[in-house]
């Protein structure tokens, strides 16, 4: 493929879409050309389709098969790298396509690359989320495409009734898959998890993507998760920093830490799980600040349960 080609089909792979004027300026020739071009593209099977405007532009499509990529050195080894790892993911069934994959790009990848490839291979391993449910690649691909598209996207959620929303980003968290969205039905930002999406059908109606009410979408959905009630909570007050505990504790906490003022804060735990709240509860507790406790009978009951197992353990030593 001529060298001219391959940077009209990296320009077009890097944005929805192009003007065709601008690309004639990026590549130094004439709109005329560029028609020229487009249609090369075309006849090798990359699906290039028109978009209306002042001068007219271009886009490359999805199309039935998959056409060859163009990625620089930096784009070739992260991909690698997600191969690599994909196996110890969340997402169902891409194990031996992962593998497929990742032995096809080895065979291409230009000689300067293939130790670098092979050095993150030999010490690079993923281990699996616990108790975490997989989702489905398909349901995650077509998450992708409608949020990309900008297309409004049905789909039906646990048992409930069906959904229309506008799709805005796929988040992962906590091992798991979600969709942030707006729901035009409930007039509010959503976040709902992939595995519990069943049938997402992307519409022909298109939508203008609102203002997220933050700075990213893994901003957003920490803060949601963070300012979420769940069927079991426990309040703290650490005589200790919010980013002092942050920073000691082992893992991001399920619930909220804020400061109440100079060596001092408030921290919610909220979990469905009562054993989780506990553990939380017992980590803080094991810092050695000084703290109060707030809780439903149900925590209460198991820390008064859990500190009676430990006095009797340590009077045993």
């Amino acid at each position: 493929m001529p060298g001219r080609l391959l940077k009209l089909l990296s320009l077009l792979q890097s944005r929805p879409d192009w003007p065709g004027p601008e690309l004639a300026e990026r590549l130094g020739v004439t709109v005329r050309t560029i028609r020229r071009d487009i249609e090369r593209l075309r006849a090798l099977d990359y699906p290039v389709e028109g978009t209306t405007g002042i001068a007219g532009g271009y886009r490359l499509i999805s199309g039935r098969d998959l056409p060859p990529l163009l990625l620089d050195d930096e784009e070739a080894v992260a991909v690698a790298l997600g191969l690599v790892t994909a196996a110890g993911g969340s997402v169902a069934g891409i194990e031996d396509s992962s593998m497929r994959a990742l032995a096809k790009l080895e065979r291409v990848l230009p000689a300067r690359l293939r130790p670098r490839l092979a050095t993150l291979g030999d010490v690079t391993a993923a281990v699996p989320y616990r108790n975490v449910p997989r989702v489905d690649a398909g349901v995650l691909a077509v998450l992708a495409s409608a949020s990309h598209d900008r297309r409004m996207l049905a789909f039906r959620h646990r048992d409930e009734e069906d959904r229309l929303v506008e799709p805005y980003n796929l988040v992962t968290f906590g091992g798991r898959w979600y969709l942030l969205a707006y729901d035009p039905g409930r007039a509010d930002w959503r976040t709902f998890r992939a595995d519990r999406i069943t049938g997402p059908r992307p519409t022909h109606q298109r939508f203008t993507p609102r203002e997220l009410p933050a700075d990213d979408p893994a901003e957003y959905v920490t803060r949601a998760f963070a300012r979420a009630t769940y069927g079991h909570t426990a309040r703290m007050t650490v005589r200790l920093a919010a980013a002092d505990l942050r920073t000691r504790v082992f893992a991001a906490i399920p619930g909220e830490v804020r400061d109440l003022g100079p060596g001092e804060c408030a921290v919610r735990v909220s979990a469905d799980s009562p054993a989780l709240v506990v553990q939380y509860v017992a980590a803080i507790a094991a810092l050695g600040a000084e703290f109060a406790l707030d809780a439903t009978p149900e925590i209460a009951r198991r820390v008064r349960d859990l500190g009676a197992a430990l006095n009797a353990r340590s009077a045993a030593l």
